[in-house]
């Protein structure tokens, strides 16, 4: 186990740009993972650590210390050293330091997701998290989204990540060309109720940015149009909260309940 108690050590320099810089997470494919439950989640889903980084004030804790105990490169932080590297406001003392898988060079089949320009950290986790809920693999990112591998959206996927396709910066239209299934956007100038539609076959869902939606481009690929219908008073639903209702009211229909 090696320690590092310096803010100049070369090591830690490069981890703290893992740790906030997307291009070099990019140069490097390499990213940082946060706490106990997701250090668990990517040894579940047989991804080993290249490193595991651990404050000095956990490294006693037991759920901690059982995580140690088989092989692998072990770097101690002093606390304050630690918590510099790691995303959460309360951090566990436990990070990882994982390889970023390339996208996978399968066509997309069946179900899928597309993100357009959704820039918030938590919403992409949260959608991620959706995805992987409903079993929905396939995953596609336009350029203008936030990196899928940021260790804030790793932390609010919760362990999706390992159990996704991810396409980044992807070519939407090239890869839904042969797409057999619906293509569905939600919009509130559309007329067909998401309920109304039959979602049972394969679906490719079109989600867009915060703020603007989806892209004039992907929005002309949606064959299907519909509105989630909201008796309330609000105007529109969160990205996240919006995918989350479509995907479950297909997961719904296919349950036949």
């Amino acid at each position: 186990m090696k320690q590092i108690q310096s803010r100049d050590n070369p090591q830690l320099k490069q981890l703290r740009r893992l740790a906030t810089s997307s291009r070099e997470r990019r140069n490097a494919s390499a990213t940082l993972i946060d706490g106990i439950h997701l250090y668990r989640s990517a040894l579940e889903a047989g991804v080993r650590p290249r490193q595991t980084i651990v404050a000095e004030r956990a490294l006693h804790h037991p759920e901690i210390a059982a995580l140690l105990t088989g092989p692998g490169d072990v770097l101690l932080l002093g606390d304050a050293l630690f918590d510099e590297l790691s995303p959460s406001d309360t951090p566990t003392g436990l990070l990882g330091l994982i390889d970023i898988p390339p996208p996978p060079d399968t066509p997309v089949r069946g179900d899928c997701l597309v993100l357009d320009a959704v820039q918030d950290s938590g919403n992409l986790g949260t959608l991620l998290r959706a995805a992987w809920a409903v079993g929905v693999r396939d995953v596609l990112l336009t350029t203008g989204c936030a990196q899928a591998w940021s260790p804030k959206v790793l932390r609010a996927g919760q362990g999706a990540h390992f159990g996704l396709d991810i396409r980044e910066h992807c070519d939407v239209a090239a890869a839904l060309a042969d797409h057999a299934g619906k293509i569905v956007a939600t919009r509130l100038d559309a007329r067909e109720s998401l309920y109304a539609l039959d979602l049972r076959g394969p679906v490719a869902w079109l989600f867009g940015n915060e703020g603007a939606g989806l892209s004039p481009a992907l929005s002309a690929l949606a064959t299907h149009p519909v509105i989630i219908p909201m008796p309330g008073a609000a105007e529109s639903l969160n990205v996240a909260m919006a995918a989350t209702v479509c995907l479950f009211e297909q997961a719904r229909q296919r349950a036949g309940a």
